[in-house]
């Protein structure tokens, strides 16, 4: 595969993940087309075990979508600035600390732009609780699944 072609693949991978934090775009669905349309043209068995893995880790998160609260975050008054801040951060606190700096780097970025809206500690706490509340388990759980399979393939990339 080209450069051009990984660039492409990664460029869709990149408008997946932010399609997680617009309601109504399949974010996991584009990312996962994004492994399968590399995998599909780099057919080493490296490719192949990083699509299975792929499509097992996507699964099991829709499996497990049921059992987290639904999305109502305009109901809970979050604004749609927070929860971008949020899943920025979540995506550079998952390359800057692997794997769990994910699930930090959206907390983190949830309360700071909480907290640079609203002004106070106490205020953006009780924001951020509500926010979690209202859908940002959901969110998180989304993100954090696909920033796995992207880090899965950007890693095959680099040094496979």
């Amino acid at each position: 595969m080209g450069l051009w072609q990984l660039l492409a693949v990664g460029a869709v991978m990149l408008m997946g993940l932010c399609g997680v934090l617009v309601p109504g775009v399949p974010g996991p669905a584009i990312v996962w087309a994004a492994v399968a349309w590399w995998a599909l043209d780099d057919t080493t068995g490296l490719a192949w075990a990083v699509l299975a893995g792929a499509t097992g880790v996507l699964l099991l998160n829709q499996a497990l979508r049921p059992l987290l609260p639904p999305r109502r975050f305009k109901g809970a008054g979050v604004s749609k600035r927070s929860v971008l801040t949020a899943g920025a951060a979540s995506a550079v606190g998952f390359f800057v600390l692997p794997v769990v700096g994910g699930i930090a780097g959206f907390l983190g970025g949830l309360y700071g732009a909480e907290r640079v809206r609203l002004g106070s500690r106490a205020d953006a706490v009780a924001s951020s609780r509500t926010a979690l509340r209202a859908g940002g388990y959901s969110v998180m759980a989304e993100l954090f699944a696909c920033l796995l399979v992207a880090g899965a393939w950007l890693g095959a990339v680099v040094w496979g």
